[in-house]
C-alpha cells in the first residue's frame, strides 16, 4: 500500500512537473529586471553624449552624466551600447545647471544651497512608438552654505546622476 501511494505521488509530481514546463514554453519572452521589461528582440540600445547647453557650465558634467546613464543601461538590461542605429535610442542634452539658496535664516543669509540639474531626454523604442518621449528630468541635492561649492561638487553631481539615470531608467524601461 506504501508502494501505491509514493508511486501515484511521483507522477503526481512529474506531471505538475511537465504541465509547468509546457504553460512556461508557451509565454512570451520578455526580460525583466528591477522591474523593468526590455522587449526579446532588442539587442542594442544607442546613447550619444548629451552636451552641457546650461548657462553654467561644469566641464566634466556631460561626460559624467553620458557615463552613469551608459553605466545604469548597461548594468541594469541586456543591451549592447552602440553608438548609432539601436533598438532603443537615448539623446538629449543637459539644460540647466543652477545653484540657488533655500532654507533662507532670519538675517536673510542662506543655511543650506541647492544645485539643481535638468536634462532633456529623448527616447525612441523601434518595437513600440507608444513608449517614446521627450521629456525634461530635474534633481537636486543640498549643501550647506558654509561650504564651497567646488569642495562638494563632485560628490553632488554623482549623486544627482544617479537620481536622473535612474528616473531616466524608470521612465524608458519601467513605464512609471
Amino acid at each position: 500500500m506504501d508502494w501505491c501511494l509514493m508511486m501515484r505521488n511521483r507522477m503526481c509530481k512529474t506531471g505538475l512537473l511537465f504541465l509547468l514546463a509546457v504553460v512556461l514554453a508557451s509565454c512570451k519572452l520578455s526580460v525583466s529586471l528591477t522591474g523593468g521589461t526590455v522587449d526579446a528582440r532588442a539587442k542594442t540600445v544607442a546613447i550619444t553624449n548629451f552636451p552641457n547647453n546650461a548657462s553654467l557650465v561644469n566641464p566634466m558634467l556631460s561626460q559624467s552624466f553620458t557615463t552613469a546613464l551608459k553605466d545604469k543601461i548597461q548594468g541594469q538590461t541586456p543591451l549592447t551600447i552602440v553608438s548609432r542605429n539601436g533598438d532603443y535610442s537615448l539623446e538629449g542634452e543637459i539644460t540647466g545647471y543652477t545653484v540657488s539658496p533655500v532654507a533662507i535664516q532670519g538675517n536673510e543669509t542662506a543655511a543650506m544651497n541647492r544645485l539643481t540639474i535638468t536634462v532633456r531626454v529623448r527616447f525612441v523604442n523601434s518595437f513600440d512608438e507608444t513608449q517614446n518621449f521627450d521629456q525634461s528630468f530635474s534633481r537636486y541635492a543640498d549643501y550647506s552654505s558654509n561650504q564651497n561649492l567646488s569642495s562638494v561638487e563632485s560628490n553632488l553631481i554623482n549623486s544627482i546622476n544617479d537620481a536622473l539615470t535612474d528616473d531616466i531608467f524608470n521612465k524608458a524601461f519601467v513605464n512609471w
